[in-house]
This record gives C-alpha cells, structure tokens and sequence, in this order.
C-alpha cells in the first residue's frame, strides 16, 4: 500500500464536496481502517457500521465551520475518530439487560468475609500506629486531609499557612508516612 500525503487544496476539495476527491478519499482510507477492523470485530457488519461511521464523522468535521487546519494531520485525524468510534462499539455490544432489583439484592454479599475484615483491621492498627510516631504536625495533617477529607484551604487557615506551603508541607508528611510504614511493615 502506498502511503498518500495530503495538503489544504485536498482538504478544501473535500469540503466542497468534490466527487472524485472523496472517492479518493474513502478508497484509500477505507483499506487503512479495514486493516484495523478486521482484527478487532467479528461480524462484517460491525465492521461496516465502524467504517460508515468513521466517514461520516470526519467528513462532518472537514465540512464544519472550523474545517481540519492541518491538512497533514488528516491520517491521523481519520485513525482518532476511527478508534473512538470503535470504543463506543466495544461499549454498546458490551451491555447487557440490567438484573432485576430484587435478583441483584440476593447476589449481593452485605457483610465483608472474614479475610477482608481481618487485614482492614490489621491495617487500620498498623495505620494507626504508624501515625502516632510521626510528628504532630504531619500526624494532624495527614488526619486532616486524608482521614477528615478537610478542605485544603480549610486546613491551612488552621496551620497559618498558604497553599503553596502546604503542598511541601503535605510531600513532607506523606514521605514520613512511607519510610514509617515500610519499617513498620518491615517488624511484622
């Protein structure tokens, strides 16, 4: 396959709807975009529908107000909107009839197994742990902005500093916890 540069006089024949420039335009581009399809659907006509799509966007993009202004970019324009339109695929073959609201609410587990009640508890006691030997002022921020979810501007009215600081402050603080936590991990 030989690879086609494109320039703003293709671009503006495209836009003016000149047939034998569209033609063009879609021969060459549908052998690209079925090169890509055909490994990523099943079915010929979901790969048909992907590729009508693709056209129709992108001569819709190339027809609007704002045009494409980089008409070397056109490949790669044409690859975007294939892509996207293939995920919106992938999405809309992936959804299924919801459940029942009462089926689901009988496959729903409430409580936690006991494995995952035992290590939350284990680490919930090493977090705490960890916390009560770092300084009070990195032990009250961390609280502050990850525990109490406090507004930042909230806590740096409490701690009489700026936003800028208290970004260093927090680094800080989070890099204390790290070394604690690992050492703590380290004893158990």
């Amino acid at each position: 396959m030989n690879f086609d540069t494109f320039d703003a006089s293709y671009i503006e024949k495209l836009r003016l709807g000149d047939e034998a420039t569209a033609e063009h335009f879609v021969r060459y581009f549908s052998e690209l975009i079925l090169l890509k399809l055909r490994s990523r659907l099943r079915s010929q006509q979901a790969i048909e529908d992907v590729r009508q799509e693709t056209f129709t966007r992108v001569f819709a993009l190339v027809r609007s107000e704002r045009g494409i202004r980089q008409a070397d970019r056109l490949g790669p324009l044409v690859n975007s909107v294939c892509n996207n339109v293939l995920f919106e695929q992938y999405r809309s073959d992936g959804r299924a009839d919801p459940l029942e609201e009462e089926t689901a609410a009988h496959l729903v587990e409430r409580a936690p197994d006991a494995l995952s009640s035992m290590i939350s508890s284990e680490t919930r006691h090493r977090i705490r742990n960890v916390l009560d030997t770092l300084s009070e002022r990195d032990r009250g921020l961390l609280r502050a902005v990850f525990l109490e979810e406090k507004d930042k501007d909230e806590v740096c009215k409490e701690m009489g500093v700026n936003r800028e600081y208290i970004r260093v402050l927090l680094h800080r603080a989070k890099h204390s916890f790290r070394k604690a936590y690992g050492e703590e991990a380290g004893k158990g």
